[in-house]
């Protein structure tokens, strides 16, 4: 592919290898009214790309909930923004750097934490908060479903991959996130075969700001300067948004993977410090940060959203590579950059600041009438472009769909459940241990989780990372934000409509568990090649199911990110939309914890789909089966993957959710953990661990807890020890506030089932029907859990 401003004749097979199609080569003579240049076709390839435009999904995406009395900016900006009370905004916002980081797994997940917290702070917003939600291939050599639909992952070579590109991906998080100076709170990990050759590498990121000091990307003023702020551009990422972002990988790409961006965190560092001052001048109109197609996204954007136009001299741009092409520096990515808009006259004052803090930043063009992006090179004009068409009016495609064939399953397919009175002990074990279950902290201790030193609840201590906001301190009282992230991609491979309104309710169940209400969504919807029917099918159903829970729940999506061609040779990841959802907690002190803490407390099961109080309720022995065989615990212990996740209640979900937030508020529990991966049995077993964890703080550095338990009948003992289904919870109350936890669950429909008692014996014993199906010392429970996976990365 020519990278060179040579005079080459364009042509559909030139513009084929930008990823342009016959048919919008043809749109793009039409709106300049003749062929274009090669620059100018390799600025339309980025904007077109589907990782830019949306192209695929726009006509989808537009069915989702946007709007909500809190939300003050949707999506269509760097971040979304909702009002959290007295004249305080939170911007925030997920997006994915997958591709990137299977290429170069350190400098892809590095790069995309960079990113992520320029959208924040390019909305006038101080970044608070990190959270990731990474996807991985099977770190140990197992047998793959093959009813999943995939090749069994059997080689020790290929896991030990897996490990390389997860030890690189926790890495470069790490690094940014750690030296850029901003917490790395929570997110949620999971590993299934088919992201072995393409993992998931979501950031999101959260950052507060005054209402008034919010900044737009509109570029608007005749004549006002537009000026080039922060790293100096190379060759790094040319073509990272149209190629390596929105194209399948194959034997051929291999060989044409552009270079994978470089970040530097202690230079974001200094840029987040010169623009939020340089934006107190009130010298800046508008701003943008230059991420997936640098210079070409910052200029024609912000130009089209204005209805302006804009001119700029890449001869003024800083270049820290010789022989630069202006088609090299359009399609740059690298990073650390910013294009701002300044008051004519005033532009003295933001030059200042840059120069202050060490930066590059020099006045490359200005804005102009007409909607023209004009691209200059030492006064030649090399690209002449209407910016609205470029930005905008990009192609859009109502792609076909195809529901998939049914997937062949019989009773064979369905989990055989134990015979009554089987001790699960050691099963319970081999689950605790599995990569999917298995304690975090060898991820979490390389983050930097309390920088800033707002972090009230960080990775493990809360079902949700929950951050101080100091700045909404009233007569004492202290606001706290609550984000969780949630996505599960192995029911939404089972059923995407379901599997998407489960991450939703979970994502927001988790926030309500840390006492917090759920008022705003984001999104990142990873799936493979757009251009098959049965990906865009499950995108559709996704698109449905995310609309319908968020707005049952009251969380509309404020912005997002759509990654598609997650594919590698022919092979498609499971359909895996990750949500994030942002709650408020009005009284900071309130915090829930998962842990469970005194001797004698009660422990309770909140129902919010069953209000007798009892555990799951399916009555059909077909149903259990089959739901059951999307479970965790089928996956591990015998390798089925099959069925259909949990029938799911929106209803349900919603009075669990208010009545947490009530029990929160009151002061009632003593904690709270929702039912997710693994059922009761993993939800009581966590809140026991992190009762004798020094990780959740000093206080609870203490021996470890043990708890007696009898769980309700159901379908039988792994289905009531194990089962997923959601609109559950487990709390503990001290026995004098039981009363009082009862009427709150009564107000709000929601069923409360005494089920045991914290005890202090260390010890672990949970009965069913008369009968003790495990019993275990907490610590040895403790010990696999807690180690099982730094010893398989370290190959133990």
């Amino acid at each position: 592919m020519a990278t060179t401003q040579t005079e080459i004749k364009v042509t559909p097979e030139i513009a084929a290898e930008h990823g342009v199609t016959r048919d919008e080569y043809a749109r793009i003579q039409k709106i300049l009214g003749r062929d274009p240049n090669i620059t100018e076709l390799g600025i339309f390839s980025v904007m077109w790309s589907e990782h830019c435009s949306y192209k695929s999904s726009k006509v989808h995406l537009k069915r989702l909930p946007t709007k909500g009395k809190l939300v003050v900016q949707g999506p269509g900006e760097n971040a979304g923004v909702v009002d959290i009370g007295d004249g305080l905004v939170a911007a925030f916002k997920i997006e994915s750097h997958n591709h990137p980081s299977y290429v170069e797994p350190f400098q892809g997940a590095t790069t995309g934490v960079g990113g992520i917290l320029r959208d924040i702070f390019t909305m006038g917003a101080r970044p608070i908060a990190v959270l990731d939600s990474l996807r991985f291939g099977e770190i140990v050599p197992v047998e793959a479903s093959a009813k999943a639909g995939h090749s069994p992952l059997t080689s020790e070579s290929e896991a030990a991959a897996n490990r390389r590109i997860l030890d690189g991906v926790i890495r470069g998080i790490a690094n940014y996130g750690n030296c850029f100076g901003v917490p790395t709170v929570g997110g949620e990990v999971a590993f299934e075969p088919c992201y072995s050759q393409n993992p998931l590498v979501n950031a999101l990121a959260l950052g507060i700001a005054r209402k008034e000091d919010i900044f737009l990307a509109k570029a608007k003023g005749l004549g006002n300067p537009v000026i080039y702020v922060g790293a100096k551009t190379g060759r790094d990422g040319i073509h990272g948004a149209s190629l390596l972002a929105s194209a399948e990988f194959t034997e051929e790409s291999q060989q044409k993977r552009p270079n994978v961006q470089v970040g530097d965190p202690f230079t974001e560092k200094l840029l987040l410090e010169a623009c939020l001052e340089a934006m107190k001048t009130c010298a800046i109109v508008a701003i943008q940060d230059m991420g997936a197609a640098g210079l070409t996204c910052s200029t024609c954007e912000m130009a089209s959203r204005g209805g302006t136009g804009i001119e700029i001299d890449l001869a003024k741009v800083p270049q820290r590579e010789t022989g630069m092409s202006p088609y090299e520096i359009m399609l740059s990515e690298s990073q650390e950059r910013m294009l701002l808009v300044a008051e004519k006259g005033r532009e003295h004052e933001v030059l200042d600041v840059f120069k202050k803090w060490g930066l590059d930043s020099t006045v490359v063009g200005e804005v102009t009438t007409g909607g023209l992006l004009v691209v200059k090179d030492h006064g030649k004009v090399v690209a002449a472009i209407p910016a609205h068409p470029l930005a905008e009016e990009g192609p859009v495609y109502n792609r076909p769909m195809a529901n998939p064939a049914p997937r062949a399953e019989s009773d064979k397919d369905w989990f055989p459940f134990a015979p009554e009175k089987t001790d699960l002990t050691a099963n319970f074990k081999k689950l605790l241990a599995s990569p999917a279950i298995a304690s975090k902290r060898w991820i979490t201790e390389q983050y930097d989780t309390s920088v800033r030193t707002n972090t009230l609840a960080g990775p493990g201590a809360s079902d949700a990372a929950v951050v101080r906001v100091k700045e909404s301190e009233k007569n004492g009282v202290v606001r706290a934000l609550a984000l969780s992230t949630d996505g599960n991609g192995r029911w939404c491979f089972l059923n995407p409509k379901v599997g998407a309104m489960h991450a939703v309710a979970e994502a927001a169940r988790n926030v309500a568990a840390s006492g917090a209400r759920p008022i705003a969504a984001t999104n990142c919807l990873n799936f493979g090649s757009p251009e098959k029917p049965e990906v865009m099918w499950r995108f559709s159903q996704a698109i449905d199911g995310i609309g319908e829970a968020c707005t049952a729940l009251a969380t509309p999506i404020t912005g997002g990110n759509v990654s598609f061609y997650n594919e590698t040779l022919g092979k498609s990841i499971y359909p895996t939309p990750v949500i994030g959802i942002l709650g408020i907690l009005d009284d900071a002190s309130k915090v829930l914890k998962i842990a469970f803490r005194n001797e004698g407390d009660i422990i309770v099961l909140l129902n919010g789909a069953n209000s007798s109080g009892a555990g799951q309720h399916i009555t059909a022995p077909s149903a259990r089966r089959r739901e059951f065989s999307s479970s965790e615990y089928s996956k591990t212990i015998s390798g089925i993957v099959a069925g259909e996740p949990p029938s799911i209640e929106l209803g349900a979900e919603k009075w669990l959710i208010d009545c947490l937030v009530a029990l929160a508020a009151a002061g009632t529990v003593e904690s709270a953990h929702d039912l997710s991966d693994g059922g009761a049995a993993v939800t009581i077993a966590e809140s026991l661990f992190a009762s004798s964890s020094p990780l959740v703080g000093a206080e609870l550095a203490r021996p470890a807890l043990g708890a007696a338990i009898t769980l309700p009948e159901s379908a039988s003992a792994e289905y009531a020890l194990f089962g997923e289904s959601g609109a559950r919870a487990i709390v503990s109350v001290s026995p004098t506030k039981l009363a009082a936890l009862r009427a709150t669950a009564r107000q709000y429909g929601v069923g409360a089932h005494e089920i045991g008692k914290v005890t202090r014996d260390n010890s672990l014993r949970i009965e069913y029907k008369g009968h003790t199906v495990v019993q275990s010392d907490v610590s040895a429970l403790r010990d696999v859990w807690a180690h099982s996976l730094e010893r398989i990365i370290a190959g133990k």
